[in-house]
């Protein structure tokens, strides 16, 4: 595996860690701010540094290269495999009238089976469900095949998402990359760091990721009773009291954070389904807590490994982003430590993470509030 990677800060150049950009057929992952992303001609310019390369692009709320992370700038990680294959596909919310689970079942569709290992997932994320999107792909997969990744972010700012494959960023795509040859090691986990607090209650209305009523009582109306003075700042506010959600009939429980608000029905807008019947609790961190939460994740990706991972995909909450403030690398530091300093480390802070429950190699869930890995070698 080789891998090329390169950074641009907003108003300055590019920046390579290697003057060699002869990679074969690579994929490139490039990942930004969204205002970043839309300035035109850039599509043209990553794509002159490797030609025949395979771009996926996705906004974020903050940029992974190393063990730092950005904000305001472009991050740039190709990767050429040696002994594996890969094939990019794409779908877009507007072709299919909010039907995510179609999207999904289409997706994965169109990616070929035989030799399948692996799919990460790129997506858009300010109106995508991901529970739908996972549910879907996941009805025409084999049940060995894990998929992990991310929906895309926009800062804090919840405007709109951009992603997209060998074009220039867009609204409403959803990309999925799937990883194939016997010789690529995979492995992937996911922790949070975060405590619940305050009374355990019960949804009593919802449809969906979209939350009406919790113990009778119009869910936005109580959320902004327990916020006080900063349901002002809803829904940015909302990333610092995430739900914890707890499925009837399960002995899993989600975090969900609330990507928008809906004023006149008195709704919130999850990135993922609250089911009727679960029981929900809001939860708080600390940077500690969110620090610890990152070494956990990775220690648990590395178990059972047989190989040093060389490359590390590290999706991460926003929410996460905004607790620790000045000290949000402290848990790409955590990863770092926990990994190695072998792997070449990317990624992006996101609206929701995809990836299984700890333990479990298959049934991906989307999540909130975590740090997920995907650690790959060949």
């Amino acid at each position: 595996m080789k891998i090329i990677q390169a950074k641009k800060i907003k108003d300055s150049n590019w920046e390579f860690n290697t003057s060699n950009t002869n990679l074969e057929n690579p994929l490139v992952l490039v990942f930004g701010n969204r205002y970043m992303l839309e300035e035109a001609g850039l599509y043209n310019e990553v794509r002159s540094f490797f030609p025949e390369g395979h771009f996926i692009f996705g906004s974020t709320s903050g940029e992974i290269l190393e063990e730092n992370v950005y904000d305001n700038s472009i991050t740039l990680t190709a990767i050429e495999f040696e002994k594996s294959s890969f094939t990019v596909v794409n779908e877009n919310v507007e072709d299919y009238q909010d039907n995510i689970q179609s999207l999904g079942t289409a997706l994965v569709n169109k990616i070929p089976k035989e030799g399948l290992r692996h799919i990460f997932i790129v997506s858009e994320g300010s109106t995508v469900n991901g529970s739908e999107l996972i549910s879907g792909m996941e009805l025409e997969l084999d049940k060995s095949v894990a998929i992990t990744g991310g929906l895309c972010g926009d800062d804090a700012r919840f405007e709109k998402t951009l992603a997209s494959y060998n074009q220039t960023p867009k609204e409403g795509e959803v990309v999925a990359i799937g990883l194939y040859g016997d010789d690529l090691e995979i492995s992937c986990a996911n922790h949070g760091g975060w405590t619940t607090f305050g009374p355990e209650r019960v949804i009593t209305e919802s449809k969906g990721n979209i939350l009406y009523e919790i113990d009778g009582l119009p869910a936005l109306d109580l959320y902004k009773k327990y916020l006080g003075d900063k349901a002002k700042e809803l829904p940015q506010a909302a990333l610092l009291y995430p739900l914890n959600v707890k499925f009837p009939e399960s002995k899993e429980s989600l975090v969900r954070t609330i990507l928008n608000i809906d004023e006149e029905k008195n709704a919130m807008i999850l990135a993922g389904d609250v089911p009727e019947g679960s029981k929900v609790q809001l939860m708080m961190s600390t940077v500690d807590d969110i620090a610890e939460g990152a070494s956990i994740a990775a220690k648990n990706a590395m178990k059972d490994r047989k190989s040093d991972p060389e490359l590390a995909l590290l999706v991460s909450c926003v929410g996460r982003k905004l607790v620790m403030d000045q000290r949000t690398e402290e848990e790409i530091e955590e990863v770092v430590e926990a990994i190695g300093n072998k792997a070449m480390v990317t990624g992006f802070y996101s609206y929701g993470e995809m990836a299984p429950f700890e333990g479990q190699n298959s049934a991906c869930q989307l999540h909130n509030q975590t740090m997920t890995l995907t650690l790959l070698s060949e």
